[in-house]
């Protein structure tokens, strides 16, 4: 971002902020970040991904449109944490979450009924209707890794299903760059709707439409 205006300025902004952990605190650290802690000599620090760290998971399923693992901690273990949100990101999302309630003192019961219930930010990978014999969600996945993301997503939790995705190109500017990666993206689905795009701020830019996608 250009606040930071180098990446070691955006690093040394996180390294600054560990400064900041009071004494006798914790720090939960992504496993292999490139992050040299700034903490007091009492701060506890922890690491933590999908599948490595302090805590992690373990016994990952994903199927039938959801997500249940096990999550491991040093000196503990919580089976059968179902997520809310069923995207592969959010089983890491979920481990640092979950271990901090965890150093909070929050027990395992709470720690699965809030996982389960947590239903995320409207409009991000949001479940409108859930049947067996349909499933609808509505994402703003309007970049082309996102939206990769997201469609991988569904893939996986819905493996014997069709996929139809109904897409609307958001941004005439971001659709005149990136059309090609949005081809590519949307070209992982069973079936495409593409609409005309939405221009929020923009005025249109000649020759630039959902076509082009």
């Amino acid at each position: 971002l250009d606040i930071y205006g180098t990446e070691e300025a955006y690093r040394e902004s996180f390294e600054h902020f560990t400064s900041l952990i009071r004494k006798g605190g914790y720090l939960i650290l992504k496993e292999g970040a490139p992050v040299t802690p700034h903490t007091d000599a009492s701060v506890k620090i922890f690491t933590y991904s999908e599948s490595r760290g302090d805590f992690h998971a373990e016994n990952i399923s994903i199927g039938n449109g959801e997500i249940i693992f096990d999550f491991v901690a040093p000196d503990s273990r919580i089976a059968g944490i179902q997520l809310g949100v069923p995207v592969r990101v959010n089983i890491e999302n979920a481990v640092a979450a979950i271990a901090a309630a965890l150093l909070c003192g929050v027990g395992p019961d709470e720690i699965r009924q809030a996982m389960k219930s947590f239903g995320g930010a409207k409009r991000r990978f949001d479940f409108q209707l859930k049947r067996p014999d349909i499933v609808f969600i509505d994402d703003y996945a309007h970049h082309p890794a996102e939206l990769l993301a997201s469609i991988q997503s569904v893939k996986a939790l819905y493996a014997d299903k069709k996929v139809l995705g109904v897409f609307q190109p958001h941004l005439y500017s971001r659709t005149h760059d990136f059309y090609k990666d949005f081809a590519a993206s949307l070209s992982h689905l069973d079936e495409v709707v593409l609409v005309e795009i939405y221009p929020a701020r923009e005025l249109p830019i000649p020759g630039v439409t959902s076509q082009l996608i």
